[in-house]
């Protein structure tokens, strides 16, 4: 019976969570019996927790499968997780499995955003020009040619570095890892926005940094004041800090601000890192200049990426290491060997070129156009008292619900009808912003995650 075939492959961790089951009509002619019978045994299945039914798509192994985690006990030792870490990486990091979810709880562009035939197109091109070089190791710190062009591609925005104290990385997220083991020890106190990305805290968190959380309003910004407070009262060794397009916010510091933080920094010799992962995403005006253009004692670390612009499976980014470059390049050379050949050339000659320049004004208009919409998407079906901030830049909505919501009841209707934000919560060691939640626009609007927005909202409105 293909009851018990099912049931079998799922306790025995064949059929994975989210596994398409096959349709009625398929098991019909398989096992030459009735529809009903086979609609009866799905039942079975469901009863027992194994399997999901999905309407309009069909049967999928459980997200949540009772029976797969029995037998798990009986055959495995259990496998210590951290619970708090697995649940926000869960609520931040696409399924990409099972039900069709309509996700806005994943920071990266979505496929149709992605410039999919000129990366592609590129690739072919150096691998046909390349050919057996890109086998071989290329330098820890990244090519000269790549570091090169990025250090001159930043003196568009003002920005002076020294190719060589640049250093390629593994994507941004390894670039803040150099950067704060390269200049803290265990035990430091930095300073980060409040909200911060889940991935930035998880980071501090594995370097063992005692942190002071620094308040971002989402019309003014980083609150320069407090944390001029914070550097008179406490011994701190840097801060964190993403001036252009911050994450979730989409505030944008003026150059005054940017000033007055380097000025902070100068005075009580603090280190700042800063986050430009989002700076070539300006809804408007000219590119933002960084703080590290304004900076010439090298005490400003500044890191980006291209996974943002690009596509987030080119694992390519970039630290300017500044006075801490003798250290960075250590911990940098101790974290592997270096990043892909392939994907360090095909950058190279897209930002050779004017490919790069032409596919982001191309991207940044078209999320300029989601984040209007998104908002009043959003302010037209979301109760009375939402807040929505208005990003400058980057594509992440920072969207407050009314005091008096359930948040817990919220996400549960949320999960029912298939609609994923990021929880306020995530982005705070101390669990603040509760009633917050953040939307990424950077994804085709299509009629089902418009209708799957519209249903959120009207749970509540």
């Amino acid at each position: 019976m293909f009851t018990s075939d099912i049931e079998k492959n799922i306790l025995e961790g064949i059929f994975k969570p989210g596994h398409k089951l096959p349709s009625v009509r398929e098991l019909k002619e398989q096992y030459r019996t009735s529809i009903s019978t086979i609609q009866n045994g799905y039942e079975y299945l469901i009863i027992r927790g194994l399997v999901e039914s999905i309407p309009k798509s069909g049967y999928y192994v459980s997200n949540r499968p009772e029976g797969s985690k029995q037998q798990a006990k009986a055959r495995h030792k259990p496998v210590v997780r951290d619970a708090v870490f697995k649940q926000h990486l869960g609520l931040t990091t696409s399924l990409r499995a099972g039900r069709k979810l309509s996700e806005f709880n994943v920071a990266a562009p979505g496929d149709l955003f992605m410039p999919q035939k000129l990366l592609l197109r590129t690739m072919q091109q150096v691998i046909r020009e390349k050919g057996a070089a890109l086998l071989r190791y290329y330098p820890s710190n990244g090519s000269a040619e790549l570091r090169n062009i990025i250090a001159k591609r930043a003196t568009a925005y003002q920005t002076i570095m020294n190719p060589d104290e640049l250093l390629v990385t593994d994507g941004a997220l390894q670039a803040l890892y150099i950067a704060l083991a390269a200049v803290c020890q265990p035990g430091d106190v930095i300073a980060v926005e409040s909200p911060c990305v889940f991935s930035a805290l998880e980071v501090i968190r594995m370097l063992n940094l005692k942190v002071i959380e620094v308040p971002v309003d989402p019309r003014t910004g980083f609150d320069v004041d407090f944390l001029k407070k914070a550097c008179h009262n406490t011994a701190i060794k840097a801060v964190v800090i993403t001036p252009n397009f911050h994450n979730p916010t989409g505030s944008l510091l003026g150059n005054e601000q940017k000033l007055a933080i380097l000025s902070i920094a100068h005075q009580y010799n603090v280190a700042i890192i800063e986050n430009d992962i989002y700076g070539d995403l300006n809804f408007q005006g000219p590119r933002p200049s960084t703080i590290k253009g304004s900076d010439d004692s090298g005490l400003v670390l500044t890191y980006s990426s291209y996974s943002k612009t690009l596509a987030p499976g080119i694992r390519l980014g970039w630290l300017s290491a500044g006075r801490f470059m003798e250290r960075a390049e250590q911990i940098r050379f101790a974290l592997g060997s270096s990043v892909s050949p392939l994907y360090q050339e095909t950058i190279s000659r897209l930002l050779s070129s004017s490919s790069y320049d032409r596919h982001v004004r191309a991207f940044r208009m078209q999320l300029a156009k989601n984040a209007y919409f998104a908002i009043n998407l959003l302010a037209d079906n979301f109760p009375k008292g939402t807040v929505i901030a208005t990003p400058a830049g980057g594509y992440n909505l920072w969207v407050k619900m009314p005091e008096q919501t359930d948040m817990a009841n919220f996400y549960h209707q949320c999960e029912k009808i298939g609609v994923r934000f990021t929880p306020g919560y995530t982005f705070s060691f101390a669990g603040r912003f509760d009633k917050y939640f953040r939307v990424v626009f950077a994804d085709k609007f299509s009629p089902k995650r418009i209708e799957a927005i519209k249903l959120a909202g009207k749970q509540f409105s």
